[in-house]
């Protein structure tokens, strides 16, 4: 990374009050202890163990389904792994109830006629087994308005359905790969608090999922043997799935509940092809051929326990006045099925543990316990809407409303609680942090990444960043904060597909970030004062 006064060389002179808060003068108002730094430094850049620790997070258990015995196993795992370390109170803690669980066991793909090929596809979670392999003819279904269903009434059933046109792909004159830049840092620094972290839909967004729902629901009418769809992105043999569709109540909208895992759903079974694959079926379709396809499909559902389950160890305050005051880093467990959750999201579950190790290891060569209790959650359930996160707030700190409303009621640890932090953007270093809006925490923030510059790690930007579960904190008015970090493949390649596996980790990006994790848990935990707070949530109008 450019140092300050070089970036500076390259701004234009109204870019540099920016800069200018980077100057050491200002790190002075938040005390940093420098001796502690390099203890952490130390145990977290030259004895790193997370590279082990990811490793069994991805080629042994994973992928990691919310529900599924791969997640109980990578649980276990990791709380022999905590305890073995010295964290106390290292437990499991049930939220839910969830709904089952599921697993693929085999799957098979191929087109049969006219000419004879491999398909490369998969499953979408919880789609049921296909008692194979079965061949069937392959149908498109060509829908933009509702007026269009008559045509396909009673022709569907038993048929595989193409659920969508072919896909347009273009050749990757870009970088699939890139880590942020200094304009890019610059303006996440300079960019305003940003709005509410609800999503805002246009009125064409909402039409259009209105008819999806529509079409959604007129398929499971007509009950075809599989749905195919080639995702909204991927090439090259990078696909992108996640979980199986069902109708939804219109007034449920909303609510997360109403999904592939509950335990009374009825689920069409589904599938994700490759981009380029999908569209030859198509362009077959589309010169007059017919297209028959053999499909087996064999899966498991876990219905024994409809409960989920978060991963929870601590380090214990020490001091009698603040111990029982909380600071939490945490990271979500779960994962999709495709690949091996590798950076989304075991790179920041084997991030967080990694900086309990590092916390436990240093507090040890100091002689002494962290003044604040420090506790490590990695949750469940993330994937399918903050589940785990939520819950684990509304059981502890405050009763939540719906997304966008206050909450209801306020719990007596919500006054013990000093901050979250979390790591969910994918493998890449920290760049900074953002403060979604807070704006006291900017020169804390900006004193504690001060040893930091040298890491690549400067950038303190009070925009909001959502999709993650820091929301579940922030939700309840509790200071809640996701780290900035290189954005590498994660978009173009890792994030929820079949690509998303050890190899594409980099080692030192994520020593990197356990160290920062590993400081800021340390100076949040013995400053004098909690962290500052934004004021509670006011009601917004949601859609």
């Amino acid at each position: 990374m450019l140092s300050s006064i070089a970036i500076a060389r390259k701004l234009k002179p109204t870019s540099l009050l920016l800069i200018l808060c980077w100057a050491p003068a200002l790190w002075a108002q938040e005390p940093v202890d420098t001796a502690a730094i390099r203890l952490i430094r130390e145990e977290g850049l030259e004895r790193s163990q997370v590279m082990e620790t990811v490793f069994w997070l991805t080629d042994v258990y994973g992928p990691r389904l919310t529900g599924s015995p791969q997640l109980d196993s990578a649980t276990a795992w990791a709380m022999r792994r905590l305890e073995s370390w010295g964290l106390a109170n290292v437990h499991r803690e049930r939220w839910g109830p969830f709904g089952r669980g599921w697993s693929l066991e085999h799957v098979r793909m191929e087109v049969t006629a006219p000419v004879r090929f491999p398909v490369l596809a998969y499953p979408k979670a919880w789609s049921p087994s296909i008692d194979g392999p079965v061949t069937a003819e392959v149908v498109r279904f060509d829908v933009e308005d509702t007026t269009a269903f008559a045509t396909y009434q009673g022709k569907l059933q038993g048929k595989i359905v193409l659920l969508e046109p072919p896909r347009a792909l273009k050749e990757p004159f870009e970088p699939l790969a890139r880590r942020r830049d200094a304009e890019d840092l610059l303006s996440l620094a300079n960019a305003p608090a940003s709005g509410s972290s609800t999503p805002r839909y246009s009125t064409e967004v909402l039409r259009q999922r209105a008819l999806a729902q529509r079409r959604l629901e007129f398929l499971y009418q007509e009950r075809p043997l599989a749905i195919l769809d080639r995702g909204y992105r991927g090439d090259y043999g990078t696909v992108f799935v996640d979980g199986a569709d069902v109708p939804t109540p219109a007034a449920a909208f909303w609510d997360v509940r109403f999904g592939p895992w509950a335990t009374n759903a009825q689920v069409i079974p589904q599938f994700t092809v490759a981009a380029e694959h999908y569209n030859r079926i198509y362009r077959l379709l589309e010169r007059g051929f017919r297209v028959e396809m053999t499909v087996d499909l064999k899966v498991a559902f876990h219905e024994e326990d409809p409960y989920a389950y978060n991963l929870i160890a601590e380090l214990p305050g020490a001091d009698p006045e603040i111990g029982d005051e909380l600071v939490m880093l945490g990271a979500h467990f779960d994962s999709w099925h495709a690949g091996t959750g590798a950076t989304d999201n075991a790179a920041g579950s084997a991030v967080m543990m990694e900086a309990m190790r590092i916390l436990k290891t240093v507090y040890d060569r100091l002689g002494r316990k962290p003044r604040r209790t420090i506790r490590l959650a990695l949750w469940t359930g993330e994937e399918q809407g903050l589940l785990g996160s939520r819950a684990y707030v509304n059981q502890h700190f405050a009763e939540l409303g719906s997304w966008g409303q206050p909450p209801r009621r306020l719990k007596p640890a919500h006054e013990k609680f000093s901050v979250y932090f979390n790591l969910d953007n994918g493998a890449g270093k920290i760049r900074g942090i953002y403060t979604q809006g807070n704006e006291a925490v900017v020169p804390i923030f900006r004193a504690w990444l001060a040893p930091f510059h040298d890491l690549g790690a400067a950038t303190v930007s009070l925009r909001n960043t959502g999709g993650t579960d820091h929301l579940s904190f922030d939700a309840a008015g509790l200071p809640g904060f996701q780290f900035i970090q290189d954005h590498l493949a994660y978009g173009t390649r890792t994030h929820h597909s079949n690509m998303d596996v050890f190899d594409h980790l980099i080692e030192d990006d994520l020593k990197q970030a356990a160290t920062i994790i590993a400081a800021f848990a340390y100076h949040a935990a013995e400053r004098d004062a909690r962290l500052p707070r934004k004021p509670l949530p006011q009601p917004e109008n949601t859609p």
